[in-house]
């Protein structure tokens, strides 16, 4: 019998949950930002480690406030967390363990898990190894603690032969020839959020969202229109640049993204909308595609 479950991959904003799934996929399909709070909603990445599945959850970040688009995002986080079988808590090792003690008041069903420690390139094996000592009076609450080095000594591996071993035996919940069980246009609006992030200054707010208006799949190319959606005048300016330099420059990474997926060419037409104050009301936000409940 083959195992097969859901792993939801949480922890604070910015603890480089899209980048290890990319990494464990072995193919860009969450998107990353040096943004926090970038990834807004759950989605499904699919890794087959031998004959096993595994469904990995990619989660907004663990984070407390009043704003209602980030009420939408905890909210998705914990669902998450409530709906797997298990969960993998990315810790950066430069942290506080404050963060994940609040993980463990927000895993309220008790759902086992594992804890990486993250981002271990950038200091020494002594500073983790103490870290890791840090850790040690919470080892009744985890499964097991792995650092991880996306750049350097861990592999893959490491971490699915630790995730499937938690597994529950199953058959196959998905097609073992798909990556995710996103919808391309919705990969193709988190590729265009993600080169706005990357060409504009940190001036501009991570609110900033994108509507998919038309996509036309072609046998050799992909024709999609989409509008990025601001709240003030200035950012339009921002996006569109003086001589439409910025949103030519935004326009050019984003196909680049979307062919190396889809391997094809992309003809891509970008437009600017304002809608004040979108963030700020459920009606907002719905049209927008973040039920608030």
């Amino acid at each position: 019998m083959t195992k097969c479950g859901y792993v939801s991959v949480v922890g604070r904003p910015n603890a480089g949950k899209s980048s290890l799934l990319n990494w464990l996929v072995g193919e860009k399909i969450a998107m990353v930002s040096h943004k926090a709070n970038a990834t807004r909603k759950r989605s499904n990445i699919i890794v087959m480690h031998n004959d096993d599945q595994i469904v990995f959850v990619d989660t907004p970040g663990l984070h407390e406030t009043e704003k209602l688009l980030n009420q939408f995002m905890l909210d998705e986080a914990l669902k998450a967390m409530g709906d797997c079988d298990l969960i993998l808590f990315l810790a950066p090792v430069t942290d506080q363990l404050c963060h994940y003690e609040e993980f463990l008041e927000k895993n309220k069903k008790k759902t086992k898990h594992i804890l990486l420690l993250t981002k271990i390139d950038f200091v020494s094996n002594e500073e983790v190894l103490e870290k890791m000592k840090e850790y040690e009076r919470f080892s009744e609450q985890y499964e097991s603690i792995i650092p991880v080095s996306i750049k350097k000594a861990t592999k893959p591996a490491d971490i699915l032969d630790s995730v499937v071993k938690h597994l529950p035996e199953h058959p196959y919940l998905f097609d073992p020839e798909i990556m995710t069980t996103e919808h391309l246009r919705d990969i193709f609006k988190e590729f265009i959020r993600e080169s706005i992030f990357e060409n504009i200054s940190d001036e501009i707010p991570y609110e900033t969202d994108v509507i998919i208006n038309k996509v036309e799949e072609k046998p050799a190319i992909d024709v999609i229109k989409a509008t990025i959606i601001v709240q003030k005048s200035t950012q339009k300016g921002m996006i569109i640049g003086k001589g439409a330099t910025a949103i030519k420059r935004i326009g050019k990474d984003a196909r680049m993204k979307i062919e190396k997926l889809t391997g094809k060419k992309c003809f891509l037409e970008l437009f600017v909308s304002i809608k004040k104050g979108w963030t700020k009301n459920k009606e907002g936000l719905k049209e927008l595609g973040y039920d608030v409940e």
